[in-house]
């Protein structure tokens, strides 16, 4: 299984790079994992995005989803041969009109997923954790045919859940937005609770994104790698295979 970064941003893109979202490759299969702001443009840069095999969306706030509507138009507009008759875009029905946005006709079809259920898609099995944000927001666990497993923690506030799911992971891609020093009631995890979730879960490897504007990651990096070693900084067109890990 293979990940290449397409934007690390929470809230809004930042110099030039999108907000959450991810390509997630396993042979010649292509999947869209969040869309955020700017992903598109991103995408174009190391894929035809006519050749995306489906869109996986963890929940419809903007910084993870603004880019639906533009990939859209692309599969309408745009010139080329497509891999499929339709885009195809998974989502949660928690907001009716959210997901209904999915479809477009001639062009997209929206397919629901839940937490109840594992989703077979293309190579991958994907299962599901609600988390603790204030809007439906699911954790995605997925596991290729090896046995390769990415779990996407999406945004959520750190709750104990998260250690079971992401148990034995091979890369766990983390929401990170706050250093240590954040106190409070906050929707997004420290880079001490990532660290934490880590180290508990058993997890080879660790992915800190949806990273903040205004702190240096490289603060986020250090105070995580006292507690988990094999952490890196989400970087855009960083790729990883997990084969290698």
């Amino acid at each position: 299984m293979k990940v290449t970064v397409l934007g690390i941003y929470g809230g809004y893109p930042y110099a030039g790079v999108p907000s959450s979202s991810y390509l997630i490759q396993e042979g010649d299969f292509n999947l869209l994992l969040d869309a955020g702001s700017g992903s598109l443009l991103a995408l174009e840069k190391i894929l035809d995005p006519l050749q995306l095999d489906g869109v996986l969306l963890s929940h419809y706030h903007h910084d993870h989803a603004a880019d639906v509507g533009v990939l859209q138009y692309y599969w309408q507009l745009h010139q080329g041969q497509k891999k499929h008759e339709f885009l195809n875009i998974y989502g949660h029905t928690q907001d009716p009109s959210a997901y209904a946005s999915l479809s477009l006709d001639g062009v997209a079809k929206g397919h629901s997923y839940n937490d109840f259920s594992t989703l077979d898609l293309g190579p991958f099995k994907i299962d599901f954790l609600r988390t603790v944000h204030p809007v439906p927001a699911y954790a995605m666990r997925i596991e290729n045919e090896k046995g390769e497993v990415l779990v996407y923690t999406a945004d959520t506030a750190y709750f104990d859940g998260l250690v079971d799911f992401s148990k034995n992971a091979d890369l766990i891609i983390a929401d990170t937005n706050f250093d240590s020093k954040k106190t409070g009631r906050i929707w997004h995890m420290t880079s001490i609770q990532s660290a934490e979730l880590a180290k508990k879960s058993n997890a080879k490897s660790l992915l800190l994104s949806h990273l903040p504007q205004q702190i240096n990651h490289s603060h986020l990096l250090n105070e995580t790698i006292v507690i988990f070693k094999n952490t890196n900084i989400a970087t855009q067109y960083l790729s990883i295979d997990l084969t290698k890990l």
